[in-house]
């Protein structure tokens, strides 16, 4: 028996793995396929605060999993195959038991304070060079890695509410931003639509999907080859960077029936706490506003604490 098990090796995770170790609890880490989450493939961050120079994000993550090490929080790389969540309101806290069965594994384990800190991924249009250029001038996240693109050219590829805010926060430090947007017209609310087609520094390539990200072969982007999906006609756009603006999806699949979602799938949280008792949610698995490793790491601690304060009700 656990008294707290974490899921997710993200800047949440290991922040709340930190407060849950320092507690004297003991956390187990379920690590997930991707050691570190996604920031392990972001090239450079300088929007961490404590780091005066750039730091590479799985610098950053292998620095946090160290920390948590020395604190004496134990790791078990592996993927969540299934949950047991014990909601029965009428449960006393004291006997409530979630079950965690692993995929590789296949252990079964019991905890009586549960973490789920699993992040969401970023959508993306699934071009193998679009995969191979990832960090390297393609990005999912605008406000993680627009500042390395000031007084260049960029593209942002979506259509929706997040693509132009996406747009709009690059045009304040790029020199250019084309919207690359599959219909003829926006998804986005219309005062959104409205202020990027104002902006002078906004152009919208309508109609277009992305064929190929260049160049694979210098190892950075150069450009986009686009397609207009009315005519068939392929033009090339020379940029710098392309961000990625077509959605997250959060990884709760597991949790599905057991614990309150909202529509999009992100866990409905209140201070951290979720629907049921003695399971707590941290970082992008229920935050599809922020989606900072800062905020992640905020709520990483806030998890912690309110899983401490459950667990003190009825430990000694």
């Amino acid at each position: 028996m656990e008294n707290i098990i974490i899921l997710g090796s993200g800047p949440a995770g290991l922040t709340a793995a930190i407060y849950a170790a320092r507690a004297n609890f003991a956390p187990l880490l379920i690590e997930g396929m991707q050691p570190g989450g996604q920031l392990t493939d972001t090239t450079e961050i300088e929007n961490f605060p404590g780091f005066a120079d750039p730091i590479g994000g799985r610098d950053l993550m292998d620095r946090m999993r160290q920390q948590a090490e020395r604190l004496g929080v134990r790791f078990q790389m592996d993927g969540v195959a299934a949950v047991r969540l014990a909601s029965d309101a009428t449960t006393p806290d004291s006997e409530r038991v979630h079950e965690v069965a692993l995929d590789f594994s296949g252990d079964k384990l019991q905890t009586r304070a549960l973490i789920v800190a699993t992040g969401a991924s970023a959508r993306y249009l699934g071009l193998e060079s679009e995969k191979r250029l990832l960090g390297r001038g393609v990005s999912g996240c605008a406000t993680c890695d627009g500042a390395f693109f000031r007084d260049q050219h960029v593209a942002v590829v979506g259509g929706g509410d997040t693509a132009l805010q996406d747009a709009l926060y690059l045009a304040r430090i790029a020199a250019s931003v084309t919207v690359i947007h599959r219909r003829d017209a926006f998804r986005a609310s219309k005062i959104m639509g409205d202020r990027v087609l104002a902006n002078p520094r906004i152009k919208v390539c309508w109609d277009h999907v992305v064929d190929e990200v260049l160049d694979v072969a210098a190892n950075t982007v150069t450009g986009v080859r686009v397609r207009n999906v009315k005519t068939g006609e392929i033009t090339e756009l020379p940029v710098q960077g392309l961000f990625i603006a077509i959605g997250h999806t959060p990884n709760t699949g597991f949790l599905k029936g057991q614990v309150e979602l909202n529509p999009e799938g992100y866990i409905v949280t209140q201070e951290c706490r979720t629907s049921v008792p003695g399971v707590f949610a941290a970082g992008d698995v229920q935050d599809n506003r922020y989606r900072q490793a800062i905020t992640a790491a905020g709520s990483g601690c806030m998890a912690a604490l309110e899983a401490e304060r459950y667990l003190g009700t009825f430990l000694s």
